[in-house]
């Protein structure tokens, strides 16, 4: 076929079954159209229309002869086989690359620049991919290797001895291998993007954790790139004395004792670097280094190599060394490898030093085990160097925790040897105050080692200062915090900004000038960003979600909270100060995160154990009723308005308030629910996109609960399916609230009292309290405060629904100034006093402060012939019986003119006249009593009667309107066939 379109399909081709089958042709609309794969490099991919024509023609069935099958008509019988699926023909790289979430709609984190967008035509040229040794393992063991070791190694031999300096490297190298498992895991989980630890963390233990550790190792980057730049001024100034402006040095006190037994002090004197020195020469390397940085990461690769191979041949110059001394030119501390100088070694000589490490009987810093752990440590870091260029791996499945974890186990047994060398080779005070021994023992010359050192700190430094500001960028790029908004770089630019901060902060530790008050503060932050790791891991792996599936299968969830302990141990045994004031700096950039962050769903841990735990907790809550202790309100909010709202308006806007209003100190859920009437296939991106803005309703009006919008024929319909299916066990809303629909007759909507009645006769079926609100419009606001009472007229047991509501009224500021009142009504005047005294009684027995008043019969009946409300209620009374009688006598028209039953609401009704009037003159007296009572109290209860069987919804409605007639504010309240409250603790 040329161009590699399926050619037309005017020729019928025939399975083997002998049915036949339309094949997908040129004008379909789920075509897609891919040039020839057969010769040349792939071209154009051409995706006319994803959406599947609905409109498929049916072919009636025959029989025919057999099919002369080529290859244009075998491809279109596969084509037209699969349409009969109702998806794209083919699998082809668009969608495989939508299912790994390279081109979704939403992207998979607020990162803009996470969205793959797939570029119509020819592929873009990839650049070489690095493989486990270039890629990870030179890397780790690059960073690893660094200035600790060659100018304080041996330095902390000869303090902390061969002993304990084989437990601290030990102890050291077991946390960043355990850190290296959890790394492997993480890292072989998914694929990796920009970021390195921060982009691991952030999804794992969400972007608020993400970026504040992500923050604290930049600034842990940022530090030791300053560390190694003072290694290499320190070892440039050891090495030619000459270069230094200024010169300083120590006079070493020491006793020897001679052969005789008499002891002796020896003197002498040791030349140390300056501290200008180091600061001047410092911060010019930095300015040098910022310039190289600025140049791209190009021409950091080409330099690459110049930094690795002089790194290499000093480790191999330094070992020859070990066995060839001591050389004819060597100090006198230098011994060789003697057993006997081992055994003056193997324990330990902490003591005072001065700031520069030189031993001194008076010296400002004394020296411990856990000093040295911190000074040490950072030898041990470097192990996310691999991690970090994910994006130029081959295989980052592979090469990720096999480079990783050998460079650390490769490491840990180079520093293990060391030890024993070292410690074996010179006496414990050419250890302790020769800073170069490693440069002295090398063969064949020390200038190997003094140009290795420099040319091996300078690269490290380079490499922090390139890593560390486009971490920084990929932190800014999230758009998680607005003030990092200026470090912003698009997508393959250089983040100059970023680079010019990190070198500020650079610079302000090169001025300090001592390496080893700087070492622990790097060491803070490594060991936080490392126990995010393992904490990253632990959470995981202990939730073991559908999604966690580590290719790297060596890994337990023991061995990463086992690391991120020991990870804290270190901390506190660093420095304890230390360790809190990066533990609060971590803890207020957390903080501010999530009062300001614009932090979105990554999918991390959190939201996996807040699912877990919640499903853990629906079943242990069962299916039984709860008890009343534990009872809480969860109120369905019903948001379909009586009336319209202004244009995106998804609900009245006092309904999240009142809401609120039901909870004590905002504990609870809310369901806010909407219907759209119509058909669900037309409208269900209508109803996404209303649930959306429900939802942001919500978190503006800050109320607990979630939004759901249903799409249903009928209100009623909708209703009837939401109060039925609506919840999870025992976490089904128990309580419906509305708006009481005040405009039904003012705007002539003659549907709202089927509707309304439907969803009261519902919500008695389906045993659900119901609170109806009248007066939502002057329903008061957060800070609105009230004064006056609360009202409750309580003629039916509802189980204390009443008398709870009442009560959380009281919880809010706005009615905290509020009294309860409490009203009964009594048959006989002789029960109004044993009646008052029982309510009282009932109410302290449920911690319930209120004001008790009976209502006797007789005086109900005075306050309906009151003047007053006499003249207030008549007319609504007058004109109830009117618009009554007037429906009737046309419901009676109608049935007589069809020669039908009476009908209402399409449902045959029966109309007791005598009855209605009863229920007429129900509701006036009680709305007369309200009146006389109540007219000055801040809101009334009232409790609602059911709907009368067999009656039209007009005239209940009718009913409801003289109840709530020149009443301001009403909660009309039905509970449900059980108690909300308790007598007992």
């Amino acid at each position: 076929m040329e161009n590699g379109e399926i050619e037309s399909a005017d020729e019928e081709i025939t399975s083997r079954s002998g049915r036949q089958y339309r094949p997908v042709v040129s004008h379909d609309r789920s075509v897609v159209q891919m040039t020839s794969m057969d010769s040349g490099p792939p071209t154009e991919i051409q995706l006319e229309n994803i959406r599947m024509s609905s409109q498929s023609e049916n072919v009636p069935n025959a029989t025919v002869g057999p099919s002369h099958g080529h290859d244009g008509s075998n491809n279109s019988q596969r084509e037209s086989k699969l349409e009969l699926f109702g998806f794209d023909s083919l699998v082809n790289k668009l969608g495989l690359k939508s299912m790994t979430g390279e081109q979704i709609p939403t992207p998979s984190s607020p990162r803009d620049g996470e969205d793959v967008s797939i570029t119509l035509g020819g592929p873009k040229v990839a650049g070489p991919k690095l493989g486990t040794m270039m890629g990870v393992f030179i890397p780790c063991l690059q960073n690893i290797l660094g200035i600790i070791y060659y100018i304080r190694f041996t330095w902390i031999v000869g303090m902390a001895g061969i002993g304990e300096a084989f437990l601290l490297v030990a102890f050291c190298g077991t946390c960043t291998f355990l850190t290296g498992i959890s790394l492997s895991a993480i890292a072989t989980n998914g694929a990796m993007k920009g970021g390195g630890p921060y982009y691991l963390i952030g999804r794992a233990l969400g972007p608020e954790v993400g970026v504040s550790i992500g923050l604290c190792f930049f600034l842990g980057n940022a530090v030791a790139g300053a560390m190694y730049v003072l290694g290499a001024v320190e070892t440039f100034l050891g090495a030619v004395p000459g270069a230094g402006f200024f010169r300083e040095s120590v006079t070493v006190v020491s006793n020897t004792t001679a052969a005789n037994g008499t002891t002796s002090e020896v003197v002498t004197t040791v030349s140390t670097p300056s501290l200008h020195d180091l600061q001047v020469y410092g911060v010019i390397v930095v300015i040098l280094l910022c310039f190289i940085v600025f140049g791209g990461v190009k021409i950091i690769n080409r330099v690459a190599p110049a930094f690795l191979i002089p790194v290499l041949f000093s480790l191999f110059c330094i070992f020859v060394g070990t066995f060839a001394a001591p050389r004819s030119n060597a100090s006198s501390g230098i011994t060789g490898l003697r057993s006997q100088t081992l055994k003056d070694n193997w324990s330990s000589a902490y003591q005072r030093t001065t700031n520069a490490g030189i031993p001194e009987p008076d010296g400002p810093v004394y020296w411990s085990f856990n000093a040295l752990v911190g000074l040490f440590f950072p030898a041990v870091t470097g192990i996310m160097a691999g991690s970090n260029r994910s994006a130029s791996l081959k295989d980052t499945q592979r090469s990720i925790p096999v480079g990783t974890l050998a460079a650390t186990l490769t490491t840990s047994f180079l520093y293990l040897i060391s030890v024993l060398l070292f410690g074996s080779l010179a006496t414990r005070e050419e250890l302790l105050t020769n800073r170069l021994l490693t440069a002295e023992i090398a063969w064949p010359l020390p200038a190997i080692i003094y140009v290795g050192i420099v040319l091996s700190t300078l690269g490290a430094a380079l490499q922090s200062l390139t890593g560390a500001p486009r971490l920084l960028a990929a932190i800014a790029n999230d758009g998680i915090l607005p003030v990092l908004n200026y470090f912003k770089v698009t997508e393959g630019g250089e983040p100059h900004l970023a680079t010019l901060f990190t070198a500020f902060i650079c610079i302000c530790c090169v001025v300090i000038g001592n390496l080893d008050l700087i070492t622990p503060t790097i060491t803070m932050f490594f060991l936080l960003c490392y126990a995010g790791v393992n904490l990253s891991c632990f959470l995981l792996d202990l939730l073991d979600a559908p999604s966690w599936r580590p290719r790297w299968k060596f890994h337990h969830w023991s061995l990463s909270l086992l690391g991120a302990l020991m990870c804290i141990v270190i901390m506190f045994l660093i420095s304890w100060s230390f360790t809190v004031v990066s533990l609060a700096l971590a803890s207020l950039i957390y903080y501010y995160v999530s009062i300001k962050g614009k932090a979105g769903d990554w999918g991390d841990g959190f939201k996996s154990a807040y699912f877990q735990l919640a499903l853990r907790s629906l079943r242990s809550l069962g299916a039984n009723q709860v008890h009343p202790k534990n009872w809480y309100p969860i109120p369905l909010i019903f948001c379909r308005p009586w009336g319209k709202l202004p244009e995106n308006v998804p609900c009245h806007p006092k309904l999240a308030d009142f809401a609120n209003c039901m909870k004590k100190k905002g504990r609870g859920m809310s369901i806010f629910v909407s219907i759209i009437d119509g058909d669900y296939h037309e409208l269900a991106e209508d109803a996404k996109t209303a649930c959306r803005q429900m939802s942001t309703y919500i978190d503006y009006k800050r109320c607990e609960g979630v939004a759901e919008i249903v799409v249903a024929p009928t209100m009623s319909d909708g209703f009837r399916g939401i109060v039925q299916t609506m919840g999870l066990g025992n976490l089904k809303p128990n309580i419906v609230v509305m708006r009481y629909p005040e405009i039904w007759r003012r705007e002539n909507l003659t549907q709202i009292p089927s509707t309304f009645v439907s969803i009261i006769d519902d919500c008695i079926i389906a045993n659900k309290a119901v609170v109806i609100v009248k007066g939502l419009d002057e329903w008061p606001g957060e800070y609105q405060r009230q004064y006056g009472t609360i009202d409750l007229y309580w003629i039916v047991r509802d189980g204390g629904l009443m008398l709870l509501l009442s009560q959380l009224l009281l919880t809010k500021e706005s009615f905290e100034s509020c009294k309860i009142q409490v009203f009964c009504i009594a048959e006989e005047d002789t029960e109004a006093e044993e009646l008052k005294a029982d309510v009282k009684k009932f109410l302290y027995d449920l911690r319930m402060q209120a004001e008790v008043i009976v209502i006797t019969m007789k005086s109900w009946e005075a306050h309906v012939d009151a003047g007053d409300q006499r003249d207030e209620s008549a007319e609504a009374f007058t004109g109830a019986q009117r618009r009554i009688a007037s429906y009737l006598a046309e419901m009676k028209e109608t049935a007589r003119n069809e020669g039908k039953p009476l009908m209402a609401d399409g449902k045959p009704v029966v109309v007791n006249e005598q009855q209605v009037d009863k229920f007429l003159y129900s509701t006036l007296k009680l709305n007369s009593t309200i009146l006389s009572y109540s007219r000055m109290s801040a809101v009334v209860l009232v409790s609602l009667p059911p709907p009368p069987l067999n009656h039209p919804a007009y005239f209940y409605m009718e009913y409801m309107d003289l109840l709530v007639e020149n009443v301001p504010r009403m909660l009309i309240v039905r509970g449900y066939r059980r108690d909300v409250v308790t007598l007992f603790t």
